[in-house]
């Protein structure tokens, strides 16, 4: 593929390069997979209002996220195992997100660990993401470890308690490093790129765990650590403990009922991400942009609403915006320029994502992302 002109064509690459397990991790939903489908088609109904005759010059997508600068109003999500997708895949990412001027966040269960992507970007601020697990100690020190590795914002996710049935997952027998099965093997075979990536690589585990919680030292227990640490306790209080112990600015992500986003303000969270983890755990949920506007209407003068789901374009980002979304995350469209190309296809998919953004705010009469709101939106039909 010579010319690269969407997400898609990322993803159709992505696909031909990535091992089977990793590829199939991404890019799959819960159960039937309904609600991953509708948080992308949702996005496909909601139609533009084209304005013309107007002064197009000096554009700008600039704007804040919990206050910190942003490029254009989107971040790079957490996501596990992205260090599967590529070799040291999760410092790609960051690098290429410091570069662009937009934040990367970085998942509890990534392969590189913070550490790792401090030391590769000279310490530049990211976001980390946590989960709560029921050893608290480990949750203390993880903490403690973000705050040392100069994170920004703490994006802790509120609905992983329990673990949705992926069915692919299971089926592919999914594992970290991958288990080396005749079929695995016939697959690897196929994807000589990766191979020689993860050949160079010392990091094949998952690097903020192994070596940091007692008895879990090698890949075979972590697997058992993992399955009994998820906290499906987690509650409210939980929040308060976490905010208080991290004391900087938080974000708390999987939010999708407005009662739930009347408690997050009352926990004096910075920001809220509308999300249903995109659409990998409670399949038959609403999508995340069909939740996003009573959310706003709800609580958005309270907090800042941010969201995740379905974003594949610019313009997608665009009709977030118009819906009262802060910011919104990118997960599968960044790991689709990261399985395809690695830190040059995370580079190539901000790229594409603000052209799209630049020039479909320009096209619907606005200069600045700030400025944009529903009149840029026709009504939905009858």
């Amino acid at each position: 593929m010579t010319v690269i002109t969407s997400i898609e064509d990322l993803r159709v690459l992505a696909k031909k390069r990535v091992p089977r397990m990793f590829y199939d991790y991404a890019d799959s939903g819960a159960w039937t997979e309904s609600t991953y489908r509708a948080n992308e088609s949702d996005f496909h109904k909601i139609k533009l209002r084209q304005r013309v005759a107007v002064n197009m010059e000096n554009r700008s997508t600039a704007t804040r996220m919990i206050g910190q600068p942003v490029a254009m109003p989107v971040a790079i999500a957490p996501t596990g195992l992205t260090g599967m997708q590529h070799a040291d895949g999760e410092i790609l990412g960051a690098r290429a997100a410091k570069k662009f001027g937009i934040p990367f966040t970085l998942s509890t269960m990534s392969i590189c660990s913070i550490e790792d992507v401090a030391a590769a970007t000279d310490h530049h601020p990211f976001w980390f993401q946590l989960y709560v697990m029921k050893d608290r100690d480990f949750i203390e020190r993880l903490i403690d470890r973000a705050k040392a590795a100069n994170c920004s914002a703490l994006v802790l996710t509120l609905d992983l308690q329990i673990l949705g049935q992926r069915h692919k997952d299971l089926k592919n027998g999914l594992s970290a490093p991958p288990k080396l099965t005749a079929a695995t093997l016939l697959n690897l075979m196929s994807k000589p790129r990766w191979c020689l990536g993860m050949l160079g690589t010392s990091r094949r585990g998952f690097g903020n765990i192994v070596g940091h919680v007692k008895g879990v030292e090698n890949m075979g227990s972590l697997s058992e650590w993992t399955a009994r640490q998820f906290d499906p306790g987690l509650n409210w209080g939980d929040v308060e403990w976490i905010k208080n112990r991290w004391g900087g600015k938080l974000i708390l992500k999987g939010i999708q009922d407005v009662e739930d986003a009347a408690l997050a303000v009352n926990s004096g969270a910075d920001a809220l991400i509308v999300s249903n983890h995109g659409g990998r755990q409670l399949d038959g949920a609403e999508s995340s942009i069909r939740a996003l506007p009573k959310i706003v209407a709800a609580v958005g003068s309270q907090i800042e609403v941010h969201m995740d789901g379905g974003i594949r374009s610019g313009q997608d980002v665009l009709k977030a915006r118009a819906l009262g979304a802060k910011g919104c995350y990118i997960g599968r469209a960044f790991l689709y320029g990261l399985g395809a190309m690695g830190e040059k296809g995370v580079t190539k998919a901000l790229e594409i994502i603000h052209n799209e953004l630049d020039l479909t705010m320009a096209f619907c009469g606005h200069t600045t992302i700030n400025t944009v709101d529903q009149g840029i939106l026709l009504p939905a039909p009858d």
